[in-house]
């Protein structure tokens, strides 16, 4: 075990580190973590929708809903190529290139858009369904902005007045990118939509598996383990979440919504409803135990952690006593298989415990409200008392032996 942690240690995590700090990774995540605002309030209207099924007098709560979360993909498609010339210093072709980005992403999303017909802004392929063709597409356009960052038609002693020079120099890689839209999309008839959508399907497909679910709720916990924030995985992640929520919705509004056919893999099954509770891998049963514990030293971390892990941010105790504990890490890592597979089992399997029908993504509301708001089901309240328990089980032994151990060292400090 010793030499196991002494691998993650000195060899897997600094990698991992390595990756975190890549610009494409920090610019991919920041994108889409920029949006979050969006998704908030989205989750807001999605829950005051509600009320039309009860006031039908009411205005339909769908039409804000629509012009936030129904738009997400356009503000993904703007915002790598924005980053992109921000991370990379082009400060001046930074909106430009945001908003050829924009450009490409439309004309790519044209033939769904006609072939649904739902011309205009109602098309799923503006909001999440269009997240990872959005990616590609800022990916593409910044790469294009990129190779003509230093590209000018004029010399610097140039008579012409600057603002005129940048306008004229941006024509070039704006030319370039609707021109490569046009000519594939629009000229071929090639279905870029399409031929993304179908790369990326598979890992919403896996991720919506009982197998797929519990890898990468494990995977999170392992690397948060280390230190390592679960934001690193945001552009694989939250593009699925998002994609499974809105496919949950559209189910729940056609009258088709099943147990067997809804999707697991959404931010408000694992991080509202059920399973993290106080935060990733359900810590707050280990931040009370804290609190009580007969060591001066966790007793004040306890306190310290306590009300940050009633909103579920659990930073000050991962970071306090977990991460590089080995005691303590491999219950994190537990909670990680055990968590999971328990929802699965009693969301899909027996259907005891339902699955969000609604988005509702106020992870920092305290449990059980958000279980409560995203299913107002009794039977979910019980199933997450159920779920708490389990995890506290789990904490419960690693945290005497770990405790045992700090006391120890309390009393020999005492007498010295």
């Amino acid at each position: 075990m010793k030499k196991f942690i002494n691998w993650l240690e000195t060899s897997f995590a600094p990698k991992l580190n390595k990756i975190n700090h890549l610009s494409w990774v920090i610019i991919l995540k920041d994108s889409v973590m920029q949006i979050l605002p969006f998704i908030l309030l989205g989750s807001v209207f999605c829950c005051f929708a509600i009320l039309n099924d009860y006031f039908p007098d009411l205005p339909s709560f769908w039409t804000p809903f629509g012009w936030t979360m129904g738009k997400l993909s356009l503000f993904v498609a703007f915002l790598v190529p924005f980053n992109y010339c921000e991370k990379k210093k082009l400060r001046k072709q930074r909106i430009i290139a945001g908003l050829s980005g924009l450009v490409f992403f439309l004309i790519c999303v044209t033939p769904v858009v006609v072939a649904d017909g739902e011309i205009g802004f109602g098309s799923s392929a503006l909001g999440a369904g269009g997240m990872f063709v959005a990616i590609i597409t800022g990916i593409v356009t910044s790469l294009i902005f990129g190779a003509f960052g230093k590209f000018s038609f004029f010399k610097e002693d140039s008579a012409i007045p600057e603002f005129v020079r940048t306008w004229f120099d941006q024509m070039l890689p704006i030319f370039i990118v609707v021109c490569l839209g046009w000519i594939v999309v629009l000229v071929m008839n090639v279905n870029l939509y399409s031929m993304i959508v179908s790369i990326f399907m598979p890992l919403q497909n896996v991720l919506n598996t009982w197998w797929g679910f519990t890898l990468m709720n494990f995977i999170i916990c392992f690397i948060y383990s280390m230190g390592i924030s679960s934001w690193v995985l945001t552009p694989v992640t939250q593009p699925v979440k998002l994609a499974s929520i809105t496919a949950n919705l559209a189910m729940v509004a056609a009258g088709t919504a099943t147990a067997a056919n809804m999707n697991m893999f959404t931010e408000g099954t694992i991080y509202v409803t059920y399973m993290w509770v106080g935060g990733i891998a359900c810590t707050l049963p280990l931040v009370i135990m804290l609190v009580f514990s007969r060591v001066k030293k966790l007793k004040a971390l306890g306190r310290a952690c306590l009300v940050p892990g009633i909103f579920n941010i659990n930073e000050p105790v991962v970071f306090g006593c977990i991460a590089w504990n080995p005691l303590l890490m491999l219950p994190m890592w537990i909670q990680g298989i055990v968590l999971p597979l328990l929802t699965w089992f009693f969301c899909k399997i027996i259907a005891f415990a339902p699955i969000p029908k609604i988005q509702f993504e106020l992870w920092y509301l305290p449990y059980p409200l958000g279980t409560w708001i995203s299913t107002g089901s009794i039977q979910a309240i019980l199933f997450l008392i159920l779920s708490v328990a389990v995890s506290s089980l789990i904490w419960y032994p690693f945290y005497k032996a770990y405790e045992k151990q700090e006391l120890d060292l309390e009393q020999a400090n005492i007498a010295d």
